[in-house]
């Protein structure tokens, strides 16, 4: 998959399937680095661009198209985060459980090495995610991070040296459990 456009401004854009093929990796990863679980995230993105279609119209580019989308996707994320807490299905369960696909050596490693991941992303405080992700997974800039998020540079650099020193800790700990 490649990655979306940084600059692209929705004035260039003709249409909302450009929009969505241009911008759908973007907004499926940053749903689920704002914590929506795997077995909604589908469900997440097809909301997060139902609301594009229909605001898409009236976006007027005063902020960047994926600012834009990092805003519903954020309120997208928020609602599933608390449906999810309201349900008792064991669902969420089962999928950390089970995995039936055979795979071989190499692939089984990564498929461990990214389940890791997200449990000790999962253990991190929000804010701390939101700008380790950012800034860690999706190579942005702190300064593109702070726009997203609307707070200070400075304070983006903390939170992303607070959460590496966390991810450390975790590391440390779950490999001391192995």
């Amino acid at each position: 998959m490649s990655t979306p456009a940084r600059e692209q401004d929705v004035s260039t854009l003709t249409s909302f399937d450009e929009v969505y093929d241009r911008h759908v990796v973007f907004v499926w990863r940053a749903l689920r680095a704002l914590g929506v679980p795997d077995a909604a995230i589908e469900d997440a993105v097809q909301d997060v661009f139902v609301v594009v279609h229909r605001r898409l119209p009236e976006f007027e580019s005063r902020a960047k198209l994926t600012t834009w989308l990092f805003a519903i996707a954020r309120r997208v994320a928020k609602n599933h985060r608390s449906k999810r807490r309201r349900s008792d299905d064991l669902a969420d369960v089962e999928e950390h459980v089970r995995d039936e696909r055979p795979t071989p050596y190499e692939a089984a490693v990564q498929t461990e090495a990214v389940a890791l991941l997200e449990r000790i992303l999962d253990r991190l405080d929000d804010d701390q995610r939101i700008c380790f992700v950012l800034m860690d997974i999706e190579q942005l800039t702190a300064e593109e991070v702070a726009s997203l998020l609307e707070i200070n540079v400075n304070t983006v650099y903390s939170r992303r040296r607070l959460a590496r020193l966390e991810v450390n800790r975790l590391a440390a700990h779950y490999k001391r459990s192995e």
